[in-house]
C-alpha cells in the first residue's frame, strides 16, 4: 500500500535537463509533479552548452522518433519546424550510401521522413514545451550525488547547490543524466550488486564544421547527402551532409582506428574528398567554412543491463543514455531516449507510480526501445578490429550477411525500402525484416537497378556551384 497522504500528488526529480530527461518530465508530469535537477544552467535561446558536448555534430530525428516526440509533447514537431528544422522525406530528399557501399535509389513512395536542424534548436524548442507545464520545475546550478534510501526503496535525490547539500523527497527518481551517469555507484552504495555491462567501441572519431550552404542550395530543399562507413573495409570513413536553419550545412566526418579525420581545418575536404565516394568533398569545395572544426571521441556503444538485476529498488528508474549510448552515426539515441519515456508513461496509465514493484517494471518497459537500437549498431560496429572483448557470435556473423542482403534489395525496392525502413527507424521490430514485403523482392530481385553512384540531380549539382 502506499504511503503517500491522500489529496497529495506524487513528487518525482529527474537527473538531467538534457533531452532524456526533458522526456521524461513530459511522461511523469501526468502522474506526478516533476522537478529537473540540472548541473549546468540552461541557456535563453538555442544556443550550445557545456552539458551537451554532442550537440556541435549533426543529429538526425528518424520516423519512430518523431512519432513518439508528438505522441510525449502533441504538436512540438511543428514546433521545431516553425522555427527552421525541416521534416525530410527519406528516400527522396536523402542521398544515401550503406555501409556495404550500396547506394539507395530515391523512392519518393516511402512513408518515412527524418527531422533535421541543429541540436541547440531542437533542445530550444523542448525545454520551452517542457517548462511551460506548471507540473515541471528546474533546479539548475545543481549537481546530484547520491540517492536517499536503501537496496529496496530510494526514497529521494542527494544534491549539492553551492556549498550546500539537501535531500530532494521523491517518489520515483529517474537518472537521465547520460553516459557520464554515476547510477551503477550510487547502487552500489545502497548495497546492490554491480550491473552487467557492455562496449562495443569502433574506435570512431568525428569531425565537424560548419558551412555556409553554397550557390543557390540556400533557397532549395537539397537533399541529404550520407556516406556510411564500411566495417568490412577498415578503417571505416563515412561523412554526412546536413541542411539546417539559417541557410548553413552541418558537415561530420567520422573515420574509425588509424583513419580518423583531424582538428585540421585544413585537412577537413580532403578527408571528404578521401572517401571511397567523393561526394561530400565535391559538394563543399566551393562552400564558405564558418568557424573551425569540432571533434569528439565518445562514441562508443555502452550499455548496463538494469533490466536484468537480480534486485531492484522502488522509487528509482535510469533512461536514455545513461542506460545506452550509441554510435551517433546511426542517429537513434534521440529517438530511443523518447521511446524510453513513452514507455515509461504507457506503463503508470495502468499503474500507481508507487505501488511496490512499479520502478522494475518501468526499467524493463524501457529496456525494449533500447535493446532495438543495441542490436542494430551493434550488429555493424561489432565487426571493427578492437571493437569488443569478444568476436562476433556466429548469430551476429548471420544476421548481419542476412542485413545486408535486405539492404541490396532495398536499395532497388520501394516495399524493401519500406520495410527496412520500418526497423532502421524504430518504428517497427526487427522481425519486419522477415515479411513478405521484403522477402519476396530479395527471392525475385529487385524492381529497379540500384545506382552505381550518388544519385544527386543534375540540378542539385548546379545549385551547389557559385
Amino acid at each position: 500500500m502506499s504511503e503517500r497522504p491522500i489529496g497529495r500528488r506524487p513528487r518525482a526529480v529527474v537527473v538531467g535537463a538534457g533531452a532524456a530527461g526533458l522526456f521524461a518530465a513530459a511522461a511523469l508530469a501526468e502522474f506526478a509533479d516533476v522537478t529537473l535537477v540540472e548541473r549546468d544552467r540552461l541557456p535563453d535561446g538555442p544556443e550550445p552548452r557545456r552539458g551537451v558536448p554532442q550537440a556541435l555534430h549533426a543529429h538526425l530525428l528518424w520516423s519512430g522518433g518523431v512519432a513518439a516526440f508528438d505522441a510525449l509533447l502533441p504538436g512540438v514537431v511543428d514546433e521545431a519546424v516553425d522555427r527552421g528544422a525541416r521534416l525530410v522525406h527519406v528516400m527522396g530528399d536523402l542521398v544515401s550510401r550503406a555501409p556495404n557501399e550500396v547506394w539507395f535509389r530515391r523512392f519518393t513512395s516511402t512513408r518515412h521522413h527524418n527531422l533535421v536542424c541543429s541540436r541547440p534548436l531542437l533542445d530550444h524548442v523542448l525545454t520551452t514545451r517542457v517548462l511551460a507545464d506548471p507540473r515541471v520545475s528546474l533546479r539548475e546550478d545543481t549537481t546530484a550525488i547520491g540517492l536517499a534510501g536503501s537496496a529496496s526503496a530510494v526514497a529521494g535525490l542527494r544534491v549539492r547547490s553551492g556549498d550546500r547539500d539537501e535531500t530532494l523527497r521523491a517518489d520515483l527518481v529517474v537518472d537521465a543524466s547520460g553516459r557520464g551517469s554515476r547510477a551503477p555507484h550510487w547502487l552500489r552504495r545502497l548495497g546492490l550488486p554491480q550491473v552487467a555491462e557492455r562496449e562495443v567501441d569502433a574506435g570512431v572519431r568525428y569531425a565537424t564544421r560548419l558551412y555556409k550552404a553554397p550557390g543557390g542550395t540556400t533557397s532549395a530543399a537539397f537533399p541529404l547527402v550520407n556516406v556510411q562507413a564500411n566495417p568490412a573495409r577498415p578503417p571505416g570513413r563515412g561523412g554526412i551532409v546536413v541542411p539546417i536553419e539559417h541557410g548553413q550545412w552541418i558537415v561530420t566526418l567520422s573515420g574509425s582506428r588509424g583513419g580518423e579525420p583531424s582538428a585540421d581545418a585544413e585537412e577537413f575536404i580532403d578527408f571528404a574528398l578521401g572517401l571511397d565516394d567523393p561526394v561530400i568533398g565535391l559538394l563543399l569545395r566551393d562552400a564558405e567554412p564558418l568557424g573551425g572544426v569540432a571533434t569528439s571521441r565518445s562514441t562508443a556503444n555502452q550499455r548496463r543491463y538494469y533490466e536484468k538485476m537480480p534486485a531492484w529498488p522502488d522509487g528509482f528508474v535510469v533512461l536514455g543514455d545513461a542506460v545506452a549510448g550509441y554510435n551517433p552515426v546511426y542517429g537513434h539515441g534521440l529517438s530511443v531516449a523518447a521511446q524510453c519515456a513513452l514507455a515509461v508513461r504507457d506503463t503508470l496509465r495502468g499503474r500507481d507510480i508507487t505501488a511496490p514493484g512499479t520502478a522494475r517494471r518501468l526499467q524493463r518497459a524501457a529496456a525494449r526501445p533500447v535493446g532495438a537500437a543495441w542490436d542494430l549498431a551493434v550488429g555493424q560496429d561489432v565487426f571493427y578490429p578492437g571493437a569488443s572483448a569478444t568476436a562476433p557470435t556466429v548469430a551476429e556473423r548471420l544476421l548481419a550477411r542476412y542485413v545486408d542482403r535486405c539492404v541490396e534489395t532495398a536499395a532497388g525496392n520501394p516495399r524493401a525500402l519500406d520495410a527496412l525502413l520500418d526497423v532502421m527507424s524504430l518504428s517497427e521490430p526487427p522481425t519486419r525484416l522477415f515479411s513478405a514485403d521484403m522477402l519476396r523482392p530479395m527471392l525475385l530481385g529487385p524492381r529497379q537497378p540500384r545506382p552505381a553512384r550518388a544519385p544527386l540531380r543534375a540540378e542539385e549539382w548546379q545549385s551547389a556551384r557559385p
